[in-house]
Formats: C-alpha cells, sequence, structure tokens
C-alpha cells in the first residue's frame, strides 16, 4: 500500500536542491533532473526510481536499502515501493546519493575541460 502524500514529502525535500529541476517524466509521475542527468523519479505515493553507476546499485541493493528496478533488474536503476514512512526517507536518502554524485561528476567535467 502507498504512503499517502509521500510524493509530495519528496519533492518539498528535492525542492531545496540547488539547480535541480522537477518536471514530468516520460513514463508518467515526476522526475528530478541536475543538467542532462536524471537523478531518480517518483510515481505516485508508490514508488521511486533511481539510477546508480552498477557498482553503486549492486552495493545498494545488497544492503536491502532498495530492490533492483522492478523492469530492468540488470541495470544501474534501483526501485523503492514506498509502503511505510521509512520507505519515503530511505528514498529521499537514495535520491540525495544521486544528487551527490551528480553534483561531484559534474564538479570532475568542468574540471576536466
Amino acid at each position: 500500500m502507498a504512503v499517502r502524500g509521500a510524493q509530495q514529502r519528496i519533492i518539498s525535500v528535492i525542492h531545496g536542491w540547488q539547480e535541480v529541476e522537477i518536471r514530468p517524466h516520460r513514463y508518467g509521475g515526476l522526475e528530478f533532473r541536475l543538467g542532462k542527468r536524471e537523478l531518480g523519479h517518483v510515481h505516485g505515493d508508490a514508488l521511486v526510481d533511481i539510477p546508480f553507476p552498477k557498482a553503486v546499485r549492486n552495493e545498494i541493493v545488497a544492503t536491502g536499502e532498495a530492490e533492483p528496478h522492478h523492469i530492468l533488474p540488470n541495470s544501474g536503476w534501483v526501485s523503492v515501493f514506498l509502503r511505510a514512512n521509512e520507505d519515503v526517507e530511505r528514498a529521499i536518502g537514495l535520491l540525495e546519493r544521486s544528487f551527490q554524485l551528480a553534483k561531484a561528476r559534474r564538479t570532475t567535467a568542468t574540471t576536466a575541460s
């Protein structure tokens, strides 16, 4: 069962992150972007999908923080089903991790050029 108000809780946190754009996702729900990089997306109050480098994704799945992506289980994506308030907080933490990785990559790319 979905957590009522989960999507709004997630949006209210992410809204405060510098340079992150929130917009409709091509498969429904809302996506969060830092420049051209998608940080993840939320499907209503029920599900959050987040991309990571494969090694990070494997660690997250191994520790039980998230499940392999519900449609693309062998990709770098993970899914967090929002069944309890703890799941919402965990999803926010993972989205923040995705944001931090994206910021680090952006800094590295800027420094290298």
